[in-house]
Order: C-alpha cells, then sequence, then structure tokens
C-alpha cells in the first residue's frame, strides 16, 4: 500500500509542479518538457534521483525527469569505464531502446493515420 501512496506522491508532485508552471508562465510544453530532462539529470547527478525512486518507485520512473535521470546515469557509468570519451557513448546507453521504440511507433502512427487539417 505504501508503495502505491509513494508513487502517487512523487508523479504527482511533479505533475503538479508542471501544471503550475504551465498556467502561471509564458513556457510553453516544451519549455517544460526540456526544463524537467534538464532538472532529472542534475538530481541525478547529486544523487538525489534516486533517492526519490528508493521513495516514488514507479511513479518516478513515468514522468519525464526519469528521461534525464536515465540520460546522464548512462554517461556516468560510461565515463568511469572508458573516460571522457564515454559521454557521447553512455548518453544513449540507457535510453536507446526508448528512443527507438518512440520512432519506431510515430513512424507506423504516420503511416496509418492521416491529420484533418
Amino acid at each position: 500500500m505504501m508503495d502505491y501512496v509513494g508513487a502517487f506522491l512523487v508523479c504527482g508532485s511533479i505533475c503538479l509542479i508542471g501544471q503550475i508552471l504551465y498556467d502561471h508562465t509564458s513556457w510553453t510544453a516544451g519549455h517544460i518538457t526540456s526544463c524537467f530532462v534538464v532538472v532529472g539529470a542534475v538530481l541525478d547527478f547529486f544523487d538525489l534521483y534516486d533517492r526519490i525512486i528508493d521513495f516514488g518507485k514507479a511513479g518516478a520512473y513515468l514522468p519525464i525527469t526519469s528521461f534525464g535521470h536515465s540520460l546522464m546515469h548512462g554517461v556516468m557509468l560510461e565515463v568511469k569505464e572508458t573516460g571522457w570519451l564515454g559521454i557521447g557513448q553512455g548518453m544513449f546507453a540507457l535510453t536507446a531502446p526508448g528512443i527507438a521504440t518512440a520512432i519506431f511507433c510515430a513512424f507506423w502512427v504516420a503511416i496509418l493515420f492521416k491529420p484533418k487539417s
């Protein structure tokens, strides 16, 4: 039961912050999404996002902040193994399957459906 509460609190808080930013600033959804990716990466750099995951479980993996966490996590692991050249490789080590799936699905949606305008 506590896992559900933690997931709700973490994911709900991230969504609430996004909605407040959207309602009270002139930022677009793209600005907010990019900001959340950067925030997730910064939190992972300071080893804070893993603590959020420990508390929020799936609620921390669902929002876009986890993409920044995955990018930074892959970079830090690759830099430990191969040095500074691992920055470019590590960025896509953990996120490549998700990016490839998104591109594949977007391709088929674009083929199967036609926009109205």
